[in-house]
């Protein structure tokens, strides 16, 4: 309705041929912003499921689970997994099983 108004007053309110070339003007500019939008929208990929998780802490909830993101995996690692602990999800195994490991200790 209000693109509608705003076509109408371009053609009414401007004299002859520039209401005429505001309009065209203005709907090449709108496909264009389009195409842009619509490029950029696409030029990567999103990430989703468990491969997301890969490179996100996680906090152990037992010696065989870990949450991540406020959810509940099952985990392995090749170290002893200690409630409390915070690990890196560092891949997935079979099934849902995200592979961890510890998180480095920050630098000093």
């Amino acid at each position: 309705m209000l693109l509608l108004g705003a076509i109408l007053l371009a053609i009414f309110v401007l004299p002859s041929p520039w209401g005429l070339v505001a309009v065209a003007v203005g709907g090449l500019l709108d496909v264009a912003e389009s195409l842009v939008l619509l490029r950029w929208s696409r030029r990567r990929r999103a990430v989703t499921g468990a491969e997301a998780l890969i490179g996100q802490r996680a906090v152990v909830s037992t010696p065989q689970q870990v949450r991540v993101a406020g959810e509940l995996w099952e985990a392995r690692s090749d170290e002893e997994l200690v409630p409390g602990e915070e690990v890196v999800v560092t891949g997935l195994e079979e099934g849902l099983k995200l592979r961890v490991s510890r998180s480095s200790p920050a630098p000093r």
